[in-house]
C-alpha cells in the first residue's frame, strides 16, 4: 500500500496535547497537509479535550478513538486536495436531490438502498465518503488504494463487533450516509456516539453546523463531477436536526421523512451504539446505557419538534413514510416517492427492486435484538419526550 496510506502513529498520552501529532499523522495518511478552512479547528479542540476527560477508554478503545479522529482529518485533507485539483467542482450544481431524513432506526437505510437500485440515482459510496474525490470509473475501484483501505477497515470493524453487521451493515462500494462527510468538519453529533463525550456533546448542542453543511455541498459537488446528469439520492437521519441548513444548501431538495414509534427506534439506536462502547470503554456499562438512551430520546425529540416550522415552510417539498407501512408494502412506498418526485418507475427497475425486497439483505447477517429495559427506562419514558409527534403520525405501538 502507498506510504501515504500507512497506519497513523500510536495514540498520545494526552489527546489535547497532540494537535501537531494528529495533523502530521493525518497528512501522512492523506498525502496532503491542506485541511481547508479553519472552521474545523474549534470542534476538533473540544473533541480532543473531551477524549481526555469523559471516556474510560480500554487500550483498544484508545487506539480506535485516535484512529477515528486521524481518519476523519485525513479524509478532510483528501477532500481539499481533490477540490484544489478539480476547481470546476463548484460549477457542478446539485439540482433537486432526494434526501431521506428522520429519527435513526426508522427504515432510512433500507429505503435508501432500495431506491438506489435505480441507476438514474447517484449517492456517495462509503469509500468515497472516506476519500472524497471525483467518482472514478467503477472498474478501477478494486485497484484504488483508498478503496482497498476502506474494505480492510470495514472487515476489521465487523471482525471486532460482528453483531454490528446485523444492526447496520456497511459495504465499501455501496452508498452510505452524508454523516461520514459531515463528521470531517468536527461539528457533528457522531463524535458523541461511539464513546462517552458529554463535554463535546454539550458544546455541539449549541452549534448550527453551517460549516458542516457547506463542506457537505462542496464534497458532493466534487464526488459527482463525472456524473453531472444523475439525480442525487442522499440519506442522513440527522438532517432532521438541521432541516433549515439542508434547505439552505439545497433549496429545491425533495425530502422523505421516515417515522416510527420512538419507543422502538431509540432503543434500537442505543443498542447499536452500545456495541461500539463494548470495545471502546471499560466499566460503567449500565450508567452509560441509561445516559445514552435519555440523551438520544431528548435529542431526536427536540429535532423533530424544531423541524416542524421548517416542514411547514417547505410543505410541497416533503413526503412522510411510516415505518410499518414501508415494511408492509415497500413497493407501494416506492411508487408514492416516485410520484412525489415526478419520476417514472421503469418496469425493469421495479422488478429489480422487488428482487432486492425478496432477498431481504438487511437480515443477511442475523437479527438486531434489543429491549428498552436494557437501558433502565420504560417505553413511556421515551414516548413522553416526543409528545404530540406520536399522535400526529399515529406511531403508538
Amino acid at each position: 500500500m502507498n506510504r501515504a496510506l500507512a497506519n497513523p502513529l500510536r495514540p498520545p498520552a494526552r489527546f489535547a496535547d497532540a494537535w501537531d501529532q494528529l495533523h502530521e499523522a493525518a497528512a501522512a495518511q492523506a498525502g496532503s497537509d491542506d485541511f481547508g478552512e479553519a472552521d474545523y479547528k474549534w470542534g476538533l479542540r473540544v473533541l480532543l479535550q473531551s477524549m481526555d476527560y469523559d471516556p474510560h477508554f480500554t487500550q483498544a478503545g484508545r487506539v480506535g478513538a485516535w484512529q477515528q479522529v486521524v481518519n476523519a482529518l485525513a479524509s478532510r485533507a483528501s477532500a481539499f486536495r481533490s477540490m484544489r485539483a478539480n476547481p470546476g467542482h463548484a460549477q457542478n450544481i446539485i439540482r433537486q436531490p432526494i434526501v431521506i431524513v428522520g429519527v435513526p432506526r426508522t427504515g432510512t437505510t433500507a429505503l435508501h438502498k432500495l431506491l438506489a437500485v435505480d441507476p438514474q440515482f447517484q449517492g456517495p459510496e462509503k469509500w468515497l465518503l472516506s476519500a472524497p474525490m471525483p467518482r472514478p470509473p467503477r472498474e478501477t475501484w478494486k485497484d484504488n488504494p483508498w478503496f482497498r483501505r476502506e474494505v480492510a477497515e470495514l472487515e476489521a470493524r465487523f471482525g471486532a463487533t460482528p453483531e454490528q453487521r446485523a444492526a447496520h451493515n456497511m459495504v465499501a462500494e455501496e452508498i452510505d450516509e452524508c454523516l461520514w462527510l459531515q463528521r470531517q468538519s468536527f461539528v457533528s453529533h457522531m463524535w458523541s456516539c461511539n464513546w462517552s463525550a458529554a463535554t463535546y456533546d454539550t458544546w455541539w448542542q449549541a452549534q448550527t453546523e453551517e460549516a458542516s453543511y457547506d463542506y457537505l455541498r462542496c464534497s458532493l459537488q466534487m464526488i459527482g463531477m463525472n456524473d453531472p446528469d444523475r439525480r442525487w439520492l442522499l440519506k442522513n437521519p440527522s438532517h432532521i436536526l438541521h432541516l433549515d441548513q439542508l434547505f439552505r444548501i439545497f433549496p429545491d431538495a425533495l425530502v422523505v421523512q421516515t417515522h416510527r414509534d420512538p419507543a422502538k427506534a431509540v432503543p434500537s439506536l442505543c443498542a447499536l451504539l452500545m456495541q461500539s462502547h463494548a470495545i471502546m470503554e471499560v466499566d460503567r456499562r449500565d450508567e452509560r446505557a441509561k445516559i445514552m438512551c435519555l440523551r438520544e430520546a431528548a435529542k431526536w425529540a427536540k429535532g423533530v419538534r424544531e423541524a416542524m416550522p421548517v416542514r411547514e415552510a417547505h410543505a410541497g417539498q416533503l413526503i412522510d413514510v411510516i415505518h410499518s407501512a414501508f415494511h408492509a408494502d415497500p413497493m407501494a412506498v416506492v411508487r408514492r416517492i416516485y410520484s412525489f418526485a415526478s419520476l417514472e418507475l421503469q418496469p425493469e427497475i421495479e422488478a429489480a427492486m422487488a428482487q432486492r425486497i425478496a432477498a431481504w439483505p438487511e437480515l443477511a447477517y442475523g437479527v438486531h435484538r434489543y429491549d428498552v429495559t436494557d437501558f433502565g427506562v420504560e417505553e413511556s419514558d421515551i414516548r413522553d419526550q416526543f409528545g404530540s409527534y406520536i399522535e400526529q403520525f399515529d406511531l403508538a405501538a
